[in-house]
């Protein structure tokens, strides 16, 4: 007889998540064999929109630990393979590519989640809203668990590789951020006293922070992880990026710069290091205008050039879409249009 073909289950730990449950659930269900949600405490309808999707729906206090939640609902889960999901995810593209991907050994499946934020002030309406991409690893064969409060990680010495499924993910949107805020840091904060100094963490204290608009508190962290951040981590490039974005929002525009020029060689294919570059410059023209037209704005326009030059890069980890095309591009002709001013 034929081997049975693997099983496959979505796992979703949720809270009060009737406004996104139907959309994730709906979006998942035609690729699973089940889908188990763990409720830690809805005082909505969530439970109900979930049983009627076809949910298997279980409840458990919030242990205030991440993993602990997870890793419940992957053993409830039971499956060969488990997909975890978030309620403010869902399956954008990819999702007839998971049965391949489960016929294939043990490994961790990165899916790429692309997270949509809201416009920045000023910003015309209709247009695309802003879009940051991260690989995480999500599919994960039997057996697996994960570790750490918050931003928890599968705990296993099994390769790492990416998988062709997409998330959509609206959950940084303010509208659903402001319910959340303040939720993680208690929690990173207790997993650092268990781990002093673990870069990864202070990355993660460090985007809490800047998410709340709190640049100089993530720059406390940013500075830090920047230092222990080992060359090769994925996450390391979204940390530069930030990390010279918050020098930017704080005005410290020297110690930016400086940074970038030592950053420089490791991000030569990366638009959104050249974007930041040329926001960077942007500034520092705007705080030396006897230099601006000469040189400043010059430099700015090379750093958002180098972003269209070199395109988009969703594979780089926090990449923004826009910043190797459309962003770039609209600078860019914001930029040229003054210099025009000026020259006339």
């Amino acid at each position: 007889m034929p081997a049975a073909s693997p099983t496959l289950a979505a796992a979703l730990i949720v809270r009060d998540e009737a406004r996104c449950i139907v959309r994730c659930l709906e979006s998942v269900r035609p690729w699973v064999d089940r889908m188990v949600v763990v409720d830690t405490g809805s005082r909505d309808e969530t439970p109900l929109l979930a049983r009627n999707c076809g949910a298997q729906v279980h409840h458990m206090p919030w242990p205030d630990d991440f993993s602990a939640a997870r890793n419940h609902a992957l053993t409830l889960a039971d499956a060969d393979w488990a997909l975890v999901i978030d309620a403010d995810e869902w399956i954008d593209a990819g999702g007839e590519a998971l049965r391949r991907w489960c016929a294939g050994p043990p490994r961790l499946g990165a899916v790429c989640i692309h997270s949509s934020y809201d416009p920045p002030e000023g910003t015309p309406a209709g247009g695309a809203l802003p879009e940051g991409r991260s690989w995480i690893p999500r599919l994960l064969p039997r057996g697996v668990r994960y570790a750490g409060r918050v931003h928890e990680q599968p705990d296993s010495p099994l390769s790492l590789a990416r998988t062709g499924l997409h998330l959509g993910h609206d959950g940084y949107r303010e509208a659903q951020a402001a319910g959340k805020r303040g939720r993680n840091e208690p929690l990173l904060r207790r997993d650092l006293q268990d781990h002093p100094g673990d870069p990864y963490l202070l990355f993660q204290l460090g985007k809490d922070a800047e998410v709340r608009g709190a640049h100089d508190a993530a720059l406390e962290s940013y500075g830090p992880a920047l230092a222990r951040a080992p060359m090769d981590a994925g996450w390391r490039h979204a940390l530069v990026v930030r990390t010279l974005h918050c020098l930017g929002q704080c005005g410290q525009l020297e110690t930016a710069l400086d940074l970038a020029e030592r950053e420089l060689p490791a991000w030569q294919e990366s638009p959104d290091f050249f974007f930041v570059l040329g926001n960077l410059l942007l500034d520092r023209a705007l705080a030396d205008p006897a230099q601006a037209v000469g040189h400043w704005l010059p430099l700015a326009g090379t750093a958002w050039e180098r972003c269209l030059a070199i395109g988009e890069r969703p594979d780089l980890e926090g990449s923004v879409t826009g910043r190797g095309s459309h962003l770039a591009r609209h600078n860019l002709e914001v930029l040229r249009s003054q210099l025009a001013r000026f020259a006339a």
